[in-house]
Protein backbone atom coordinates (compact mmCIF):
# COMPACT_ATOMS: atom_id res chain seq x y z
CA UNK A 1 0.00 0.00 0.00
CA UNK A 2 0.89 3.42 -0.66
CA UNK A 3 2.97 5.55 2.32
CA UNK A 4 0.30 8.09 2.35
CA UNK A 5 -1.96 5.24 3.42
CA UNK A 6 -0.19 4.94 6.54
CA UNK A 7 -0.08 7.23 10.03
CA UNK A 8 2.31 7.37 12.88
CA UNK A 9 0.93 6.33 16.90
CA UNK A 10 0.26 9.93 17.11
CA UNK A 11 -1.84 10.31 14.45
CA UNK A 12 -3.42 7.35 14.53
CA UNK A 13 -4.42 7.90 18.17
CA UNK A 14 -5.49 11.56 17.78
CA UNK A 15 -7.89 10.14 14.60
CA UNK A 16 -9.83 7.45 17.16
CA UNK A 17 -9.67 10.17 20.31
CA UNK A 18 -8.25 7.32 22.30
CA UNK A 19 -5.09 7.21 24.36
CA UNK A 20 -2.07 5.52 22.71
CA UNK A 21 -2.44 2.52 24.87
CA UNK A 22 -5.87 2.05 23.29
CA UNK A 23 -4.46 2.31 19.97
CA UNK A 24 -1.36 -0.39 20.98
CA UNK A 25 -4.84 -2.82 22.55
CA UNK A 26 -6.01 -2.23 19.08
CA UNK A 27 -3.52 -3.36 16.89
CA UNK A 28 -3.04 -6.46 19.56
CA UNK A 29 -5.96 -7.42 18.61
CA UNK A 30 -5.69 -7.53 15.27
CA UNK A 31 -8.26 -4.53 14.51
CA UNK A 32 -6.22 -2.36 13.12
CA UNK A 33 -3.10 -3.24 11.25
CA UNK A 34 0.62 -1.94 11.42
CA UNK A 35 4.27 -1.85 9.41
CA UNK A 36 7.69 -0.65 10.34
CA UNK A 37 8.55 2.60 9.72
CA UNK A 38 9.99 3.55 6.08
CA UNK A 39 12.97 5.35 7.99
CA UNK A 40 14.02 2.04 9.51
CA UNK A 41 13.25 2.93 13.15
CA UNK A 42 11.69 0.88 15.97
CA UNK A 43 8.16 3.30 15.47
CA UNK A 44 5.04 1.74 14.11
CA UNK A 45 2.87 2.81 11.03
CA UNK A 46 -0.69 2.36 11.08
CA UNK A 47 -3.20 1.61 8.71
CA UNK A 48 -5.83 4.58 8.14
CA UNK A 49 -8.48 2.00 6.41
CA UNK A 50 -8.52 0.01 9.87
CA UNK A 51 -8.53 3.70 11.51
CA UNK A 52 -11.35 4.85 9.59
CA UNK A 53 -13.49 1.84 10.23
CA UNK A 54 -12.70 2.01 13.54
CA UNK A 55 -13.60 5.40 14.33
CA UNK A 56 -17.39 4.86 12.39
CA UNK A 57 -18.39 1.70 14.70
CA UNK A 58 -17.71 3.89 17.57
CA UNK A 59 -19.94 7.04 16.29
CA UNK A 60 -22.34 4.44 15.41
CA UNK A 61 -22.52 2.92 19.05
CA UNK A 62 -22.43 6.33 20.46
CA UNK A 63 -25.73 7.23 18.29
CA UNK A 64 -24.32 9.17 15.58
CA UNK A 65 -25.72 6.22 13.09
CA UNK A 66 -28.72 7.91 12.67
CA UNK A 67 -27.07 11.26 12.10
CA UNK A 68 -25.55 9.94 9.60
CA UNK A 69 -27.86 8.27 7.87
CA UNK A 70 -29.73 11.98 7.97
CA UNK A 71 -26.82 13.70 6.38
CA UNK A 72 -27.30 11.81 3.42
CA UNK A 73 -30.69 13.48 2.97
CA UNK A 74 -30.21 17.05 2.38
CA UNK A 75 -28.48 17.09 5.20
CA UNK A 76 -24.88 17.51 7.13
CA UNK A 77 -21.59 17.34 5.02
CA UNK A 78 -20.36 14.11 5.09
CA UNK A 79 -16.67 14.61 2.89
CA UNK A 80 -14.18 17.40 2.70
CA UNK A 81 -13.63 19.04 -0.70
CA UNK A 82 -11.84 21.75 -2.26
CA UNK A 83 -14.09 21.79 -4.68
CA UNK A 84 -16.71 24.20 -4.53
CA UNK A 85 -19.72 25.37 -1.76
CA UNK A 86 -23.40 26.02 -1.61
CA UNK A 87 -23.64 29.72 -0.74
CA UNK A 88 -27.20 31.58 -0.48
CA UNK A 89 -26.18 33.60 -3.70
CA UNK A 90 -25.52 30.27 -5.61
CA UNK A 91 -22.19 27.72 -5.91
CA UNK A 92 -18.97 29.06 -5.75
CA UNK A 93 -15.86 27.55 -8.12
CA UNK A 94 -12.96 26.90 -5.63
CA UNK A 95 -13.72 30.39 -3.73
CA UNK A 96 -15.57 32.39 -6.88
CA UNK A 97 -19.23 32.79 -7.72
CA UNK A 98 -20.46 30.66 -10.34
CA UNK A 99 -22.98 33.31 -11.56
CA UNK A 100 -20.01 36.05 -11.47
CA UNK A 101 -17.94 33.90 -13.80
CA UNK A 102 -20.95 32.98 -16.27
CA UNK A 103 -21.15 36.97 -16.05
CA UNK A 104 -17.42 37.69 -16.17
CA UNK A 105 -17.68 35.69 -19.53
CA UNK A 106 -15.41 32.89 -18.43
CA UNK A 107 -15.67 30.23 -20.91
CA UNK A 108 -16.69 26.69 -20.06
CA UNK A 109 -13.24 25.40 -20.48
CA UNK A 110 -11.79 28.36 -17.92
CA UNK A 111 -14.14 26.81 -15.36
CA UNK A 112 -13.26 23.28 -16.45
CA UNK A 113 -9.75 24.17 -15.67
CA UNK A 114 -10.41 26.34 -12.83
CA UNK A 115 -12.57 22.89 -11.67
CA UNK A 116 -9.82 20.41 -12.44
CA UNK A 117 -6.76 21.94 -11.02
CA UNK A 118 -7.68 25.52 -9.57
CA UNK A 119 -6.20 28.14 -11.88
CA UNK A 120 -7.95 28.88 -15.02
CA UNK A 121 -4.82 28.64 -16.94
CA UNK A 122 -4.13 25.02 -15.49
CA UNK A 123 -5.39 23.84 -19.08
CA UNK A 124 -2.97 25.78 -20.88
CA UNK A 125 -1.64 22.71 -22.57
CA UNK A 126 -4.50 21.68 -23.88
CA UNK A 127 -7.35 24.31 -24.84
CA UNK A 128 -10.25 24.11 -26.60
CA UNK A 129 -8.72 23.16 -30.19
CA UNK A 130 -6.47 20.66 -29.23
CA UNK A 131 -9.46 19.30 -27.08
CA UNK A 132 -11.49 19.04 -30.27
CA UNK A 133 -8.46 17.75 -32.17
CA UNK A 134 -8.03 15.00 -29.57
CA UNK A 135 -11.86 13.74 -29.43
CA UNK A 136 -12.15 13.78 -33.02
CA UNK A 137 -8.90 11.66 -33.86
CA UNK A 138 -9.03 9.59 -30.74
CA UNK A 139 -12.81 9.15 -29.73
CA UNK A 140 -14.68 9.61 -33.74
CA UNK A 141 -14.74 6.42 -34.37
CA UNK A 142 -16.41 5.50 -31.25
CA UNK A 143 -19.09 8.16 -31.46
CA UNK A 144 -19.83 6.87 -35.04
CA UNK A 145 -19.85 3.13 -33.30
CA UNK A 146 -22.17 4.34 -30.73
CA UNK A 147 -24.43 5.61 -32.98
CA UNK A 148 -25.07 2.33 -35.47
CA UNK A 149 -27.62 0.87 -33.06
CA UNK A 150 -30.07 3.41 -34.65
CA UNK A 151 -30.35 7.05 -33.92
CA UNK A 152 -31.22 7.95 -30.35
CA UNK A 153 -34.40 9.21 -29.19
CA UNK A 154 -33.41 12.01 -27.59
CA UNK A 155 -29.81 14.02 -27.09
CA UNK A 156 -29.28 12.63 -23.56
CA UNK A 157 -29.83 8.98 -24.88
CA UNK A 158 -26.94 10.09 -27.40
CA UNK A 159 -24.97 11.21 -24.25
CA UNK A 160 -25.39 8.31 -22.43
CA UNK A 161 -24.77 6.04 -25.35
CA UNK A 162 -21.50 7.71 -25.98
CA UNK A 163 -20.60 7.39 -22.35
CA UNK A 164 -20.91 3.96 -22.19
CA UNK A 165 -19.16 3.19 -25.88
CA UNK A 166 -16.37 5.25 -24.17
CA UNK A 167 -16.41 3.09 -21.31
CA UNK A 168 -16.54 0.19 -22.61
CA UNK A 169 -13.84 0.92 -24.95
CA UNK A 170 -11.41 1.74 -22.53
CA UNK A 171 -8.84 -0.11 -20.18
CA UNK A 172 -10.54 -0.67 -16.67
CA UNK A 173 -7.61 1.55 -15.03
CA UNK A 174 -5.48 4.68 -15.97
CA UNK A 175 -1.65 4.50 -15.49
CA UNK A 176 -1.92 7.58 -13.37
CA UNK A 177 -3.92 11.04 -12.78
CA UNK A 178 -2.25 13.03 -14.72
CA UNK A 179 -2.63 10.66 -17.34
CA UNK A 180 -6.33 10.95 -16.57
CA UNK A 181 -6.47 14.81 -15.94
CA UNK A 182 -5.04 15.31 -19.66
CA UNK A 183 -7.84 12.96 -21.39
CA UNK A 184 -10.93 15.29 -19.16
CA UNK A 185 -11.04 18.02 -22.44
CA UNK A 186 -11.42 15.27 -24.88
CA UNK A 187 -13.41 13.35 -23.07
CA UNK A 188 -15.52 16.88 -22.55
CA UNK A 189 -15.77 17.63 -25.95
CA UNK A 190 -16.62 13.65 -27.07
CA UNK A 191 -20.05 14.81 -24.74
CA UNK A 192 -20.78 18.31 -26.33
CA UNK A 193 -20.77 16.30 -29.70
CA UNK A 194 -22.50 13.32 -28.83
CA UNK A 195 -26.13 15.18 -29.16
CA UNK A 196 -25.27 15.17 -32.93
CA UNK A 197 -26.10 11.47 -33.19
CA UNK A 198 -29.62 12.21 -32.24
CA UNK A 199 -30.17 14.19 -35.69
CA UNK A 200 -30.94 12.22 -38.59
CA UNK A 201 -28.51 14.41 -41.04
CA UNK A 202 -25.25 13.98 -38.45
CA UNK A 203 -23.36 16.80 -37.08
CA UNK A 204 -20.39 15.78 -34.99
CA UNK A 205 -17.46 16.84 -37.58
CA UNK A 206 -19.54 20.30 -37.10
CA UNK A 207 -19.58 20.32 -33.37
CA UNK A 208 -16.09 19.18 -32.66
CA UNK A 209 -14.87 21.51 -35.58
CA UNK A 210 -16.20 24.59 -33.69
CA UNK A 211 -14.05 26.69 -31.50
CA UNK A 212 -15.44 25.60 -27.96
CA UNK A 213 -17.57 23.43 -26.04
CA UNK A 214 -20.72 25.76 -25.94
CA UNK A 215 -20.40 26.48 -29.78
CA UNK A 216 -20.08 22.72 -30.16
CA UNK A 217 -22.87 21.69 -28.12
CA UNK A 218 -25.08 24.69 -29.50
CA UNK A 219 -24.03 22.89 -33.18
CA UNK A 220 -24.66 19.44 -32.19
CA UNK A 221 -28.39 19.95 -30.32
CA UNK A 222 -29.04 21.36 -33.99
CA UNK A 223 -28.98 25.21 -32.78
CA UNK A 224 -28.69 28.08 -35.21
CA UNK A 225 -25.24 29.17 -34.86
CA UNK A 226 -25.04 32.63 -33.83
CA UNK A 227 -23.18 34.88 -31.28
CA UNK A 228 -25.67 35.56 -28.65
CA UNK A 229 -26.78 31.52 -28.57
CA UNK A 230 -23.49 30.37 -28.29
CA UNK A 231 -23.37 32.85 -25.42
CA UNK A 232 -26.35 31.31 -23.78
CA UNK A 233 -25.23 27.98 -23.89
CA UNK A 234 -21.88 29.01 -22.29
CA UNK A 235 -24.16 30.57 -18.99
CA UNK A 236 -25.40 27.86 -19.08
CA UNK A 237 -22.58 25.42 -18.57
CA UNK A 238 -20.87 27.35 -16.53
CA UNK A 239 -23.71 27.76 -13.82
CA UNK A 240 -24.01 24.09 -13.77
CA UNK A 241 -20.41 22.67 -13.98
CA UNK A 242 -20.85 22.11 -9.99
CA UNK A 243 -22.99 21.79 -7.24
CA UNK A 244 -20.99 20.10 -4.51
CA UNK A 245 -22.01 17.21 -3.38
CA UNK A 246 -25.32 16.07 -5.43
CA UNK A 247 -26.62 12.96 -6.37
CA UNK A 248 -24.95 12.30 -9.81
CA UNK A 249 -21.21 14.00 -8.46
CA UNK A 250 -21.62 11.51 -5.65
CA UNK A 251 -22.18 8.53 -7.70
CA UNK A 252 -19.04 9.67 -9.57
CA UNK A 253 -17.06 9.90 -6.72
CA UNK A 254 -18.16 6.52 -5.55
CA UNK A 255 -17.00 5.20 -8.70
CA UNK A 256 -13.78 7.39 -8.82
CA UNK A 257 -13.16 5.46 -4.76
CA UNK A 258 -13.01 1.48 -6.39
CA UNK A 259 -10.11 3.72 -8.98
CA UNK A 260 -12.15 3.28 -12.08
CA UNK A 261 -11.38 5.51 -15.08
CA UNK A 262 -13.15 9.23 -15.49
CA UNK A 263 -15.04 7.27 -18.50
CA UNK A 264 -16.82 4.82 -16.01
CA UNK A 265 -17.35 7.47 -13.56
CA UNK A 266 -18.88 9.75 -15.53
CA UNK A 267 -20.95 7.00 -16.95
CA UNK A 268 -22.17 6.37 -13.50
CA UNK A 269 -23.29 9.89 -12.90
CA UNK A 270 -25.05 10.33 -16.01
CA UNK A 271 -26.96 6.84 -15.00
CA UNK A 272 -27.97 8.84 -11.83
CA UNK A 273 -28.48 12.40 -13.47
CA UNK A 274 -31.20 10.33 -15.71
CA UNK A 275 -33.58 10.05 -12.75
CA UNK A 276 -36.43 12.24 -12.47
CA UNK A 277 -35.46 14.12 -9.24
CA UNK A 278 -32.00 15.17 -10.59
CA UNK A 279 -31.58 16.29 -13.90
CA UNK A 280 -34.90 14.27 -15.67
CA UNK A 281 -36.82 16.90 -13.89
CA UNK A 282 -36.18 18.93 -17.12
CA UNK A 283 -38.60 16.72 -18.36
CA UNK A 284 -41.47 17.48 -16.06
CA UNK A 285 -40.79 20.71 -16.68
CA UNK A 286 -41.61 20.66 -20.08
CA UNK A 287 -44.66 18.18 -19.70
CA UNK A 288 -45.82 21.32 -16.97
CA UNK A 289 -45.34 23.59 -19.82
CA UNK A 290 -47.18 21.17 -22.52
CA UNK A 291 -50.01 20.82 -20.16
CA UNK A 292 -50.30 24.53 -19.51
CA UNK A 293 -50.26 25.60 -23.50
CA UNK A 294 -50.60 29.14 -23.07
CA UNK A 295 -49.69 32.20 -20.88
CA UNK A 296 -53.16 32.83 -20.25
CA UNK A 297 -54.13 29.42 -18.47
CA UNK A 298 -50.88 29.58 -16.39
CA UNK A 299 -52.91 31.19 -13.58
CA UNK A 300 -55.39 28.88 -13.19
CA UNK A 301 -53.43 25.18 -14.06
CA UNK A 302 -51.05 26.31 -11.21
CA UNK A 303 -53.70 27.51 -8.50
CA UNK A 304 -55.11 24.01 -9.48
CA UNK A 305 -52.43 22.03 -8.62
CA UNK A 306 -51.72 23.55 -5.53
CA UNK A 307 -55.39 23.20 -4.36
CA UNK A 308 -55.22 19.26 -4.94
CA UNK A 309 -51.63 19.33 -3.22
CA UNK A 310 -49.61 18.37 -6.31
CA UNK A 311 -46.38 19.64 -6.97
CA UNK A 312 -45.51 22.03 -9.21
CA UNK A 313 -42.30 20.75 -10.65
CA UNK A 314 -39.13 23.13 -10.97
CA UNK A 315 -40.00 25.02 -8.22
CA UNK A 316 -37.93 25.15 -4.53
CA UNK A 317 -35.05 24.12 -4.01
CA UNK A 318 -34.41 22.58 -0.21
CA UNK A 319 -30.51 24.56 -0.47
CA UNK A 320 -31.93 27.61 -1.79
CA UNK A 321 -35.32 28.50 0.76
CA UNK A 322 -34.83 32.08 -1.00
CA UNK A 323 -34.84 30.77 -4.56
CA UNK A 324 -32.38 29.00 -6.77
CA UNK A 325 -30.15 31.85 -8.21
CA UNK A 326 -29.43 30.10 -11.32
CA UNK A 327 -32.37 29.37 -12.30
CA UNK A 328 -33.25 33.53 -12.23
CA UNK A 329 -29.89 34.48 -13.73
CA UNK A 330 -31.23 31.23 -16.90
CA UNK A 331 -34.29 32.89 -17.35
CA UNK A 332 -32.74 36.30 -17.68
CA UNK A 333 -30.31 35.02 -20.35
CA UNK A 334 -33.17 33.51 -22.24
CA UNK A 335 -35.40 36.22 -21.66
CA UNK A 336 -32.32 37.84 -23.56
CA UNK A 337 -31.84 35.60 -26.59
CA UNK A 338 -35.15 34.45 -26.96
CA UNK A 339 -37.21 36.07 -30.19
CA UNK A 340 -41.45 35.35 -29.40
CA UNK A 341 -41.68 31.99 -27.86
CA UNK A 342 -45.01 31.13 -26.98
CA UNK A 343 -44.01 28.21 -24.86
CA UNK A 344 -41.64 30.37 -23.99
CA UNK A 345 -44.31 33.09 -22.09
CA UNK A 346 -45.99 30.29 -21.16
CA UNK A 347 -43.38 29.35 -18.69
CA UNK A 348 -42.49 32.93 -17.68
CA UNK A 349 -46.07 33.10 -16.48
CA UNK A 350 -45.62 29.76 -14.33
CA UNK A 351 -43.03 31.40 -12.65
CA UNK A 352 -44.72 34.66 -12.27
CA UNK A 353 -47.50 32.51 -10.51
CA UNK A 354 -45.65 30.28 -8.44
CA UNK A 355 -43.61 33.55 -7.16
CA UNK A 356 -47.22 35.40 -6.17
CA UNK A 357 -49.20 32.17 -4.94
CA UNK A 358 -46.63 29.74 -3.48
CA UNK A 359 -43.92 32.23 -2.72
CA UNK A 360 -41.54 29.73 -4.45
CA UNK A 361 -38.75 30.24 -7.06
CA UNK A 362 -37.69 28.32 -9.86
CA UNK A 363 -34.91 26.22 -9.75
CA UNK A 364 -32.06 25.07 -12.08
CA UNK A 365 -34.39 22.81 -14.14
CA UNK A 366 -37.07 26.11 -15.37
CA UNK A 367 -34.08 27.58 -16.20
CA UNK A 368 -32.73 24.92 -18.67
CA UNK A 369 -36.28 24.24 -20.28
CA UNK A 370 -36.63 28.49 -20.65
CA UNK A 371 -32.81 28.67 -22.55
CA UNK A 372 -34.02 25.50 -24.56
CA UNK A 373 -37.44 27.14 -25.51
CA UNK A 374 -35.55 30.44 -26.15
CA UNK A 375 -33.00 28.74 -28.47
CA UNK A 376 -35.63 26.83 -30.31
CA UNK A 377 -34.09 23.49 -29.38
CA UNK A 378 -35.29 20.30 -29.42
CA UNK A 379 -36.78 18.37 -26.79
CA UNK A 380 -34.72 16.63 -24.51
CA UNK A 381 -31.96 19.40 -25.27
CA UNK A 382 -32.41 21.03 -21.52
CA UNK A 383 -30.56 17.66 -19.94
CA UNK A 384 -28.24 17.42 -22.25
CA UNK A 385 -26.85 20.62 -21.30
CA UNK A 386 -27.57 20.07 -18.12
CA UNK A 387 -25.06 16.55 -18.37
CA UNK A 388 -22.59 18.73 -20.50
CA UNK A 389 -21.67 20.98 -17.95
CA UNK A 390 -22.08 19.09 -14.60
CA UNK A 391 -19.57 16.83 -16.54
CA UNK A 392 -16.75 19.51 -15.23
CA UNK A 393 -17.90 19.00 -11.96
CA UNK A 394 -17.84 14.96 -12.06
CA UNK A 395 -14.37 15.24 -13.40
CA UNK A 396 -13.45 17.02 -10.95
CA UNK A 397 -14.62 15.47 -8.08
CA UNK A 398 -13.55 12.23 -9.61
CA UNK A 399 -9.87 13.23 -9.35
CA UNK A 400 -10.13 14.60 -6.30
CA UNK A 401 -11.61 11.56 -4.73
CA UNK A 402 -9.17 9.21 -6.71
CA UNK A 403 -6.39 11.68 -5.00
CA UNK A 404 -7.92 10.61 -1.61
CA UNK A 405 -7.17 7.27 -1.97
CA UNK A 406 -9.64 5.54 -0.33
CA UNK A 407 -12.87 3.61 -0.86
CA UNK A 408 -16.32 5.45 -0.11
CA UNK A 409 -17.88 2.55 1.54
CA UNK A 410 -21.06 3.33 3.94
CA UNK A 411 -22.14 0.91 6.10
CA UNK A 412 -25.89 -0.12 6.29
CA UNK A 413 -27.70 0.37 9.64
CA UNK A 414 -30.19 -3.37 9.44
CA UNK A 415 -33.61 -2.00 11.15
CA UNK A 416 -35.55 -5.38 10.01
CA UNK A 417 -37.33 -8.42 11.61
Amino acid sequence: MAAAAWVSATEAAGLLEVKRATLYAYASRGLVRTAASLGGDRARRYLREDLERLRARSLARSGHAPVAAAALRFGEPVLETRIGEIRAEGPYYRGVSALALAEDGATFEDVCARLWSGAPDAAAEEGPRHAAEGASRVLGQVLRRAGTGGAPGEPFEAILRVAAALAAGAPRTEPSLAVARLGAPRLVRALAAAPALASPDGRVAASLAAPDAASGLLLALGGRASARAADAIRHALVLTADHELNASTFAARVAASTGARLEACVLAALATLSGPLHGAATARVEALVADVRTPERAAAAVRSRLERAEEVPGFGHPLYPEGDPRGARLLEVASRASGRSRALATLAAVVDTMGLVARSGPTLDVGLVALRLALGLPPGAALAIFAVGRSAGWIAHALEQRAEGHLLRPRARYVGP
